[in-house]
């Protein structure tokens, strides 16, 4: 049985740094993820944060004990942030599953056109840390589930023979797009993703 999906409001932007920070915690996670997402998890120290954010480093270990518990709480806002945009944006889409799903690599291509695009936080961070770093990697699990409960209902809906598989396989198509455009800096390799999951799709139906 599919979980329950998250519920998306009207979508704004896609990024912590779009959305004003309110409290001293919250100007430190949209520091934190500035810094995080465009130099590097690693190579950030916590001064770097304390500067950007303006703030004391007693108040950033009040509400972030350690390095690690901050950059756990930077992907955990960073994830539900891009959620709220991305599936905000999918169900604005009118259409049957077909076009819903192919809709997907329309809002990648948006993604990756904008200027301020860094790729994936979680694909970054697990590429970053040691393979067995358990917390970085569910964190990372638990954003990709998300994608692959949207995408098992929308394939139900369609009545393609193996929803799970065919979750899996636009999954990568979907990680590859994103890995591609990140390092390339060029934005049409949604459209070319987009091309190839219009022929999976087709191909599991007939």
């Amino acid at each position: 049985m599919l979980d329950k999906p998250e519920t998306y409001p009207v979508p704004q932007g896609w990024s912590l740094a779009d959305i004003p920070p309110r409290t001293a915690r919250d100007r430190i996670l949209v520091a934190a993820s500035g810094l995080f997402c465009n130099q590097g998890f690693a190579a950030t120290g916590i001064d770097a944060v304390i500067e950007k954010a303006g703030t004391a480093k007693a108040t950033l270990y009040n509400h972030f004990p350690s390095k690690q518990a901050l950059i756990e709480a930077v992907l955990e806002a960073e994830g539900r942030t891009w959620r709220g945009w991305f599936f905000g944006r999918l169900a604005q889409v009118d259409g049957p599953a077909q076009d819903r799903i192919v809709a997907v690599f329309d809002v990648l291509h948006d993604w990756f056109a904008d200027p301020g695009f860094y790729g994936c936080p979680f694909i970054n961070a697990v590429a970053e840390f040691d393979t067995e770093d358990s917390a970085v990697r569910c964190a990372a699990d638990r954003h990709k589930e998300h994608l692959l409960t949207w995408l098992k209902a929308q394939l139900i809906e369609l009545g393609v023979p193996d929803v799970k598989e065919a979750a899996r396989s636009l999954a990568v198509m979907i990680d590859g797009a994103i890995v591609a455009a990140q390092h390339s800096r060029d934005p049409t390799f949604a459209l070319t993703a987009r091309a190839l999951a219009v022929c999976y799709l087709d191909s599991i139906r007939t």
